[in-house]
């Protein structure tokens, strides 16, 4: 074939991409690509401790687990917002909030200090997560969710692989920089979602007249089979996490700079920005199960090879094993939370994913420091490779009660208003299913 053919061939399949998605889904994709353009602390935290400030690798595993467990509070309150109060308030709220506390953690010198304010980026930053994955699925038609779910990470890689390369370097001259830099442009995110993102909270639904009963938290709480999808996602993104705490620990202790970390990292945002939108393609529409249990082994496996990095070239090659995880796994777990949720609820169940990850963002630093300091980074390295089997085997059981041609979960929206029979009798709003099972399992 051709370069022509080639270009052509890989033209097609990125117009296919992207066709057919609403606008206002692009200004929220935009808003996520400014976002991560800026991305910083959770990059350069540990190195910025244990380099520039001194501080020892459990210090820093500290830090970072408080700077989790401020997404651990948040998850969950964000996702009530976002139910409540609304998508673009909750948006607003968190994004100018991050702003002021990111800007904070960059003139901060004590060590209490930085431990306090790190929980409070924690607290903000992981809040606009439950509203951004609720408005995508509020915009977005259920057909196109995987879709779109895989070009919002996209964005937040193709974001991450140029911030991963040029903070690097920032690091080496001022780390002040980098915290105002990612200060201003989740700023600039504030003001994006203001000017040019309407409220999609959908309206609540009556049924003769009367309101829909409220999905509350108990609701998501006693969803057995969301909840093992919650225990499985923790277990996978606190094999993740070692991204930006025991990667970054582990290379500085073997004699290498901030850029070369950042150099290394920058090849997980760019295999995503290369690989994503042609893998979306190839998976759009395969076995959930399969691919749950394929991207957990990997990522597992990839991170377990790091045991083996004795020079960059190595660590790149880890780091490219576990991002073909990552591309798998994170628009298929998206999507899969989403068919799992009520429409009214869908904040509530985001905030539930969310927190899976924000706990794995409080247990993983201290497990990492506590395995690096104790016993050595090969350690840390052996139990990720037992953790990708375990949760790969999770999905294999608790995924056997799912077929794999399931249609898509009902979801409920308001038609246009019917007249009551009787004279005088009040308009009534009455639901439309839009799939075929009309009752979430």
């Amino acid at each position: 074939m051709s370069v022509a053919a080639l270009g052509r061939a890989a033209g097609e399949s990125v117009r296919k991409s992207v066709a057919g998605l609403p606008r206002e889904f692009w200004w929220l994709w935009t808003s996520t690509l400014v976002n991560r353009l800026g991305a910083f602390v959770t990059t350069f935290m540990a190195l910025y401790l244990t380099v520039e400030r001194g501080y020892s690798a459990s210090y820093a595993g500290l830090v970072a687990a408080l700077h989790g467990l401020g997404g651990v509070v948040s998850a969950i309150g964000a996702g009530v917002m976002t139910d409540r109060l609304g998508r673009r308030p909750t948006l607003l709220i968190a994004q100018s909030s991050t702003a002021a506390s990111v800007a904070l953690l960059g003139f901060v010198q004590h060590p209490v200090a930085i431990a306090a304010v790190a929980c409070l980026v924690g607290m903000t930053s992981n809040a606009s997560r439950p509203a951004v994955q609720a408005m995508m699925a509020d915009i977005v038609k259920p057909e196109d969710r995987v879709r779109a779910f895989s070009l919002n990470y996209w964005a937040i890689n193709l974001g991450f692989a140029v911030s991963a390369g040029v903070a690097g370097f920032i690091a080496e001259y001022s780390y002040l920089a980098g915290f105002l830099g990612e200060a201003a442009l989740t700023l600039v995110c504030a003001v994006l979602i203001y000017i040019k993102l309407p409220e999609s909270r959908p309206e609540r639904v009556f049924v003769d007249g009367r309101s829909a009963p409220e999905t509350g938290m108990g609701t998501v709480l006693r969803d057995g089979r969301f909840m093992g999808v919650v225990g499985l996602s923790f277990v996978v993104a606190l094999i993740f996490q070692q991204a930006f705490v025991g990667l970054p620990v582990a290379m500085g202790a073997d004699g290498f700079s901030s850029s070369d970390f950042g150099m290394v990292i920058a090849f997980n945002g760019v295999l995503i920005v290369a690989l994503q939108i042609p893998v979306t393609r190839f998976i759009e529409h395969r076995d959930t199960r399969r691919l749950l249990i394929l991207s957990s082994a990997l990522a597992g496996y990839g991170f377990g090879l790091t045991a083996f990095a004795g020079s960059l070239a190595v660590y790149v090659l880890a780091v490219c094993v576990w991002t073909l995880a990552e591309i798998v796994n994170a628009p298929t777990q998206t999507s899969l939370v989403v068919r799992l949720s009520p429409v009214d609820g869908r904040g509530r169940y985001q905030g539930m994913y969310t927190m899976s990850w924000a706990v794995a963002g409080l247990v993983g630093p201290l497990m990492a420091g506590f395995l690096i300091d104790r016993y050595g980074a090969d350690w840390l390295w052996g139990l990720c490779a037992v953790l990708g089997t375990v949760a790969a085997g999770g999905y294999w059981v608790l995924m056997r009660a799912l077929p794999a041609d399931e249609v898509e979960l009902s979801e409920v929206e308001l038609s246009e208003v019917e007249t009551g029979q009787d004279k005088g009798a009040e308009p009534v709003a009455r639901p439309v299913v839009l799939s075929e099972a009309t009752e979430r399992p």
